[in-house]
């Protein structure tokens, strides 16, 4: 009696093809979808599909483990606030769509390499990864950029709830284990959601210290709720502009307690509203400072300060600061290049919320930080007198140099700059052109 209904096996068995080379042409579009249920299929479409051409659109699948390293890379370097992409976030990914399962374990699927490159070229992976990949404790550690005892303080106080487990078999340290698995997304969103905690002296703690988290009481279950001044500092907009969503959008939702002049709203239900109304997004990575140091012979080097926090002093005899998180690298090649009388001097300094800014000299290194978490926090330093503003373009160059020590009076019609000073125009009777701005 003629088979007229294929499963997958039978189906790579009719052409003569390996049944992972069968599930990627299902896969790609190269064989229609099943047509006699799931994961079965017509004689007809299994008779007419071409055996030669299944058979050459397996390159050979590739295993989980070589996926995972080929998505990390894709990530960049360094990985920060970002856990290495593992074996067992192939299997999620499979199973969100984004990859084909071409065989092997469910939990460790075979994959097409093609396919993984073509994901790791996309923009929104860290997107993807977010939504779709579940993290252990220790790697939400990693994602929040703190340590793991500060993150099991976020788990006690209720911040975040575990969406799934995983049974892992440590073997020499007392068998199985289930781990709870959390919301990447959300764990990401917990900087924009708790915007009443200092993140960045968390993420900074030495490593025995107690965490700052430690004090704060848990949330009551059913009592996380809001204020709209709270809502005004998620999205980093006024008080008056979130009660202006509220009157304007009919799905804003509901008072969950308070008064009528100071209603509560539940913290999960505001966040989603945000969320679908693009009013707050997921954090994919950490803001980023960009340097261009000259050093000797006009030569520049380009370093990265993540999670940067530029103070700038107010008048010429204080010092700028800028810190943030670095790599060891770039560290000792920063240290190296200020180590001389005369410090360094920065072409072009960008920095989030700045506008671009030149350093005529004088930059050094005034501290090394290595937090609990092992990251590396670098802070420099130069006296406000040196500070300009940096030329257009990606090389930067110091056009103006404001005068911060020539403040305006109230007669004053020289021209404000964005390196904090004055530029003098020649008209002016307070400045007039006396005290020249300085030009490389």
């Amino acid at each position: 009696m003629l088979r007229e209904v294929f499963g997958e096996s039978e189906a790579a068995g009719r052409l003569r093809v390996p049944v992972a080379a069968w599930r990627w042409a299902t896969g790609t579009g190269l064989v229609p979808p099943a047509d006699a249920g799931p994961g079965r299929w017509s004689r007809a479409v299994v008779e007419a599909a071409d055996s030669e051409a299944v058979r050459a659109a397996l390159r050979g699948p590739a295993g989980a483990g070589w996926a995972a390293d080929r998505l990390t890379e894709a990530l960049g370097e360094p990985l920060r606030c970002r856990p290495r992409v593992t074996a067992s976030a192939v299997g999620h990914l499979v199973r969100a769509g984004l990859l084909v399962y071409l065989g092997g374990e469910v939990a460790f699927p075979d994959v097409h390499p093609d396919q993984v490159n073509t994901l790791a070229r996309r923009r929104d992976l860290p997107v993807l990864l977010d939504r779709h990949v579940p993290l252990g404790p220790d790697q939400a550690a990693v994602r929040l950029g703190v340590r793991r005892v500060d993150f099991d303080q976020v788990v006690r106080l209720g911040w975040v709830t575990p969406v799934g487990s995983v049974d892992i078999d440590y073997k020499h340290h007392g068998g199985i284990t289930t781990v709870p698995l959390y919301s990447a997304e959300d764990v990401a969103l917990l900087p924009v959601t708790r915007p009443a905690v200092d993140w960045r002296a968390v993420r900074a703690v030495s490593a025995g210290h107690r965490s700052p988290l430690a004090a704060l009481t848990p949330v009551v279950p059913g009592q996380d709720r809001v204020l709209l001044a709270e809502v005004a500092r998620m999205t980093r907009v006024g008080r008056a502009a979130v009660v202006n969503w509220r009157r304007r959008h009919a799905d804003f939702p509901a008072p969950a307690g308070g008064t009528d002049v100071h209603p509560q709203f539940d913290r999960a239900t505001v966040v989603a509203w945000l969320l679908a109304h693009d009013k707050i997004g997921v954090p994919v990575a950490m803001a980023a400072a960009s340097l261009v140091v000259t050093g000797e012979g006009r030569r520049t080097f380009r370093f990265r300060l993540d999670d940067p926090h530029l103070v700038l002093a107010d008048d010429a005899g204080g010092e700028d600061e800028l810190s943030g998180w670095s790599t060891d690298t770039d560290a000792d090649e920063l240290a190296a290049l200020t180590a001389g009388t005369f410090g360094a001097s920065v072409s072009r300094l960008t920095v989030p919320g700045t506008a671009p800014l030149a350093v005529l000299g004088e930059v050094r290194v005034i501290e090394r930080f290595r937090s609990g978490s092992g990251g590396l926090r670098l802070t420099l330093a130069w006296p406000a007198r040196v500070r300009g503003t940096a030329g257009p373009g990606p090389t930067g160059g110091v056009v103006r140099h404001g005068v911060p020590y020539a403040g305006p009076g109230e007669g004053c019609v020289c021209a404000r700059h964005d390196c904090g000073g004055v530029v003098p125009v020649s008209r002016c009777a307070e400045h007039g052109d006396a005290v020249g701005p300085v030009l490389e």
